[in-house]
């Protein structure tokens, strides 16, 4: 079963004080952990949706999503689309968000492990990522990601298959603000 990684990074980072992508925490931009993470995980091709910053990133392809203002469902549908264009389009869809700092490519192996077509990530069993999503849903996801809502109304409507990895990874952390924002 061939796993491609997905990576959303279109957004402006409005509370977050600008995009997030080419933020560096700890001397790595977060678009590119993201992109090691999905590759260290075993996902391959790895493609980053961008929009609001557009750059290069070595290891995966770009696909810039020019709605990235329309919000997350928007960019999942762009990231949907770039993965079916490609020559030999990968049977699932690993996804994962940029803004994940406690992500780790442990938690991305074992996520894989299932062979389910829709499987989730949970921690501590709150449902989080990365999430996988098997080619035949690529349709249905794209029909309800709208707005800032990706694949979170499919993934509650249809059989998801959970797979803990709270003792791999911290997926409840996300960035919304610049780490030298937060309260000390």
């Amino acid at each position: 079963m061939r796993d491609a990684g997905l990576v959303l990074a279109a957004g402006a980072g409005r509370r977050f004080g600008g995009p997030k992508a080419p933020y560096a925490l700890s001397g790595e931009r977060l678009v590119d952990r993201a992109v090691r993470l999905l590759r260290e995980g075993g996902c391959a091709p790895v493609v980053v949706v961008l929009g609001a910053w557009v750059g290069e990133v070595p290891g995966a392809s770009v696909a810039v999503n020019e709605a990235w203002d329309e919000g997350m469902g928007s960019s999942l549908r762009a990231g949907l689309d770039a993965l079916e264009a490609l020559p030999d389009a990968p049977d699932r869809a690993v996804l994962l968000l940029v803004d994940l700092p406690g992500m780790s490519a442990a938690a991305v192996r074992r996520v894989r492990e299932d062979d389910a077509g829709l499987v989730q990530a949970t921690f501590g069993g709150r449902r989080g990522h990365p999430v996988i999503l098997g080619r035949a849903h690529w349709p249905g996801v794209r029909a309800v990601a709208l707005g800032d809502r990706g694949a979170r109304d499919y993934l509650a409507a249809h059989d998801v298959t959970y797979v803990e990895v709270g003792h791999l990874a911290d997926g409840a952390t996300d960035l919304d603000v610049r780490p030298t924002e937060q309260p000390g």
